[in-house]
């Protein structure tokens, strides 16, 4: 059965989103333990492009599908997993890109929820923290999807969260680093010690 496409991001509140968010049924991937099978020969680029055999998967739905029974292994590593076999996966940065970002409500009040290139949504909080990780070409924020899974947050985003960081500066911790609020937990923007 065809997956619908996701609805418009643009038109969805906060309370949408967790709602969606959590009846959005994924496969049990953690409850299967199938003999590894070889190399899927596919790649996820760090701007979340996937790859098969070196060419672009074009199809939306066909990425979406693949996502759904991707799964990040205790050694670190990632493979897509059906009930039948594994096939690893390479994965340059993060699985997911955050690609939009919905905000409602200020300061400590505010929720943050975030739309990934394959159309599934995820709203900062305890269970899904934002992280901020130091690069070379500088600081990366990433939000928790699933089971060690994350979404890079793309560079406007990560903009967009400085500003509000800058912004909400009052209502940061006294001594610490600026943040964000969502969902009732802080996130520093600076990268963990």
């Amino acid at each position: 059965m065809p997956m619908a496409p996701p609805p418009d991001f643009d038109t969805l509140t906060v309370a949408d989103i967790a709602r969606l968010a959590d009846s959005d049924r994924l496969p049990p991937v953690e409850r299967w333990h199938p003999d590894h099978c070889g190399d899927s020969e596919m790649r996820i680029a760090r701007d979340g492009t996937w790859f098969h055999q070196g060419s672009p998967i074009g199809r939306a739905a066909m990425v979406r599908a693949f996502s759904r029974i991707l799964r990040r292994e205790p050694d670190g590593g990632y493979v897509l997993v059906t009930p039948v076999e594994k096939l690893d996966i390479v994965v340059e940065d993060a699985p997911f890109v955050a690609v939009e970002m919905k905000v409602e409500g200020e300061g400590r009040d505010a929720t943050l929820a975030f739309r990934l290139n394959t159309g599934e949504m995820v709203t900062a909080s305890a269970d899904h923290p934002l992280r901020f990780a130091e690069h070379d070409d500088g600081p990366h924020p990433y939000v928790h999807v699933r089971g060690g899974l994350e979404a890079l947050v793309t560079r406007a985003l990560y903009y967009e969260l400085a500003e509000r960081a800058l912004a909400d500066a009052g209502e940061s911790t006294a001594s610490g680093p600026p943040g964000v609020w969502s969902a009732g937990t802080f996130f520093p923007l600076a990268p963990a010690e």
